[in-house]
């Protein structure tokens, strides 16, 4: 067994424990945070299924992005319809019977692979070409976008410029799965791409990007704008009296 393939197991068995205890750590903060004010952002559905559809629409189909702004509705669009073709793709490597449907998806996920790195190249471009997004924009905004684009153009190189062995790949991550290394190809190309995807691993529980399950979380979205129907007293204070002070 070659040092690369021990140092890339070691590596991707640190990223998945990073990044599932990184996640579950911050999805149970989330949770403990209290909302002592009803905060929903108006106009809000009144009822709490039409709040939960309103999340719903949020995430599938970026509501407030499409009121706000259509340029930045469409590049995020691009952007996370690709991520989402292009991770499905993937999944081959993680199953050793791949369904049909998954083989359907193949060619799909290849061009998605270019319309996830066009929104990419596009948000970071938002990023220096208009003024008020340029004000607030932190050297971490820059990063990860450039993190995120490095990987799917990294991945696109292995697709179209020097491919490697696929099979040998999928048989390293089901070995990973099952405890047991399997060789994995010394190709430049595929050593830099599963590096960045590591990487990303790693810091994205502690970046911006926790916005996926943070918006779940969201007040101003979960909310029903029911204050007149339903007392809204946060937990923490659901036993207060005002009058004596506990």
């Amino acid at each position: 067994m070659s040092a690369i393939s021990i140092a890339y197991a070691a590596l991707f068995y640190l990223a998945a424990l990073v990044l599932v205890v990184g996640l579950v750590s911050k999805i149970a903060q989330y949770w403990r945070t209290p909302a002592p004010l009803k905060i929903a952002t108006t106009p809000a559905p009144m009822t709490r299924t039409g709040a939960a559809f309103r999340v719903a629409r949020e995430v599938t189909l970026f509501e407030s992005l499409f009121k706000g702004e259509k340029l930045l509705w469409v590049l995020a669009v691009l952007f996370h319809a690709g991520l989402l073709l292009v991770v499905v793709r993937h999944l081959r490597y993680f199953i050793a019977d791949v369904p049909t449907l998954l083989v359907l998806i193949q060619p799909i996920g290849v061009y998605a692979g270019f319309a996830m790195v066009a929104g990419l190249a596009g948000l970071l471009a938002r990023r220096f070409l208009n003024p008020r997004v340029r004000y607030i924009t932190n050297p971490s905004d820059i990063a990860m976008l450039v993190l995120l684009i490095a990987i799917g153009v990294s991945g696109l190189f292995m697709k179209f410029v020097l491919p490697t062995d696929i099979l040998a790949v999928k048989a390293f991550f089901l070995g990973l799965m099952r405890f047991s290394i399997q060789p994995l190809p010394v190709h430049p190309g595929l050593l830099i791409h599963l590096g960045l995807v590591a990487a990303l691993m790693i810091v994205f529980p502690f970046s911006k990007l926790l916005h996926a399950p943070g918006v779940f979380f969201s007040p101003t979205r979960n909310q029903a704008d029911d204050p007149r129907e339903r007392r809204h007293v946060a937990p923490w204070a659901a036993g207060y009296d005002a009058k004596r002070g506990f």
